[in-house]
C-alpha cells in the first residue's frame, strides 16, 4: 500500500470509530448489520461472504507492529493521546485496513475480475518467500500456514486489480494554472470579533473603515523600498499564520484570485474577504517540479473519488459484523523472537508497479 489507504475509498471502514461501526452496526445507515453470535472460534469479523481470522488478522498486525519497532523502538507503544494508546490506535487502523481490502476483493469477485496466470503464479511466489522468512516459532505464534499468507496476498492483487480496472480511463487533463502552488506572506486585519459564547460579531461600518484606513496605511508601509514585510506581519498581522502555501480552491476566493494575480516579490492591494482586510506578498508565483507533482496528486485524488463512489454503494449492500468479545482479546505481540516486518514488502517486490 505503500504507507497509504486511498481516503475516499476507505471512508466506511478507515477511521477506528467508523470502523467498528461499520462492522458492529452501532450507528445509523448501516441496515445490513447482521447481529450473531454464531462466529468460529477464530473468526474476528465478516463482511459479505468472507471472514477475517485472527491468524490472518495477526499477520497485519505484527508486520506493522515491527515496521513501527524498527523506527521508534518498542518504547513507542507507550505514548496516549486523548486517553487512547497508540496501540488501539494501531489495531483498529489495521482492522480497518484488512477490512478494506477484504471488501475490495469482494467487489472484484462481484465485477467479474480474477487474477490471469501469471498474477497467480506471483501471488504463490511471494507467498513462499514470506514464508519462508518466519521462523517455526514465528509460524507457531502466528498461527499461519503458506496457504493462509497465499490467500492473503490473492486478497491484495484483486484488490489492486479492481481499483485499477475502475479508474483505468480516468486520465484528465490537468493544466498548469490548476496545479500550480502559490507561496504567499500575509497581513490580516479582522473586521469582527468573537463574543464570550463564541459567537461571530461583525465589526460597524464604522469601525469597518477606521480597520481599512489601517491596511491602507499598512500597504503604503509594506511597499516603501527595503521594507521587511514579515516585520510588518509580525507587528499587525491578526492571524497566527503568515505564510500559505496552495493550489488553486484551497483558499478564499477573493484571497486566491488576488494572490493569483501577483507575481514573485509583488504586493496586493488591500483584498477584502470574510475574514477581514488582507495585505499579500508573493513569494513563489510557479514552480515547474511542484506543479508537475501537483498534477500527478490531482489524477490521484480524481483517481480515488470515482473509485470511492462505487465503493461506497458496493459496502452499503454488504452485511458485516464484528466478533467483539474475540476484538476485545487482541493484543499486539511482546516476544523478542517476533520480529517479522517485510509481509508489505514482499507483496510490492512481487507487484512494484501496482498501487491503490
Amino acid at each position: 500500500m505503500r504507507g497509504r489507504i486511498v481516503g475516499r475509498i476507505a471512508r466506511l471502514l478507515l477511521g477506528a470509530v467508523l470502523l467498528l461501526t461499520v462492522l458492529t452496526g452501532c450507528g445509523e445507515g448501516s441496515p445490513r448489520v447482521v447481529f450473531t453470535t454464531g462466529f468460529a472460534e477464530d473468526e474476528l469479523f465478516r463482511i459479505g461472504s468472507v471472514s477475517c481470522t485472527v491468524p490472518e488478522f495477526m499477520v497485519y498486525l505484527t508486520n506493522t507492529q515491527n515496521q513501527y519497532e524498527q523506527v521508534y523502538g518498542d518504547r513507542i507503544w507507550q505514548v496516549e493521546y486523548e486517553g487512547e494508546t497508540l496501540e488501539d490506535n494501531v489495531k483498529e487502523t489495521v482492522l480497518a485496513k484488512i477490512a478494506q481490502i477484504k471488501t475490495m476483493y469482494l467487489l472484484a469477485r462481484d465485477r467479474g475480475v480474477a487474477l490471469d496466470e501469471e498474477e497467480k503464479d506471483r501471488v504463490g511466489q511471494a507467498a513462499r518467500t514470506y514464508f519462508d522468512s518466519l521462523s517455526q516459532q514465528e509460524a507457531e505464534i502466528l498461527g499461519v500456514d503458506c496457504d493462509l499468507i497465499e490467500g492473503l496476498y490473492r486478497e491484495y492483487a484483486m484488490a489492486q486489480k479492481i481499483y485499477r480496472q475502475i479508474v483505468a480511463d480516468i486520465n484528465p487533463e490537468i493544466s498548469d494554472d490548476e496545479a500550480r502552488t502559490i507561496t504567499v506572506e500575509h497581513i490580516l486585519l479582522r473586521t469582527y470579533a468573537v463574543d464570550g459564547a463564541g459567537n461571530r460579531v461583525e465589526y460597524s461600518p464604522e469601525r469597518k473603515a477606521q480597520v481599512y484606513g489601517k491596511a491602507q496605511e499598512i500597504l503604503a508601509q509594506a511597499r516603501e523600498e527595503g521594507q521587511d514585510f514579515l516585520e510588518l506581519a509580525a507587528r499587525f498581522s491578526e492571524d497566527e499564520q503568515v505564510t500559505y502555501s496552495f493550489r488553486k480552491g484551497e483558499m478564499d476566493p477573493d484571497f486566491e484570485e488576488a494572490a493569483c494575480e501577483l507575481g514573485a516579490g509583488e504586493i496586493s492591494q488591500v483584498v477584502e474577504t470574510r475574514s477581514g482586510y488582507h495585505i499579500i506578498k508573493c513569494i513563489t508565483a510557479f514552480d515547474r517540479e511542484e506543479t508537475d507533482a501537483n498534477k500527478i496528486r490531482i489524477v490521484e485524488e480524481r483517481r480515488n473519488e470515482a473509485f470511492g463512489r462505487e465503493y461506497d454503494a458496493f459496502v452499503e449492500t454488504l452485511a458485516r459484523t464484528l466478533n467483539e468479545d474475540l476484538w476485545g482479546q487482541m493484543e499486539l505481540i511482546r516476544d523478542p523472537e517476533v520480529t517479522t516486518a517485510s509481509f508489505f514488502q514482499v507483496f510490492q517486490q512481487a507487484f512494484p508497479d501496482e498501487t491503490f
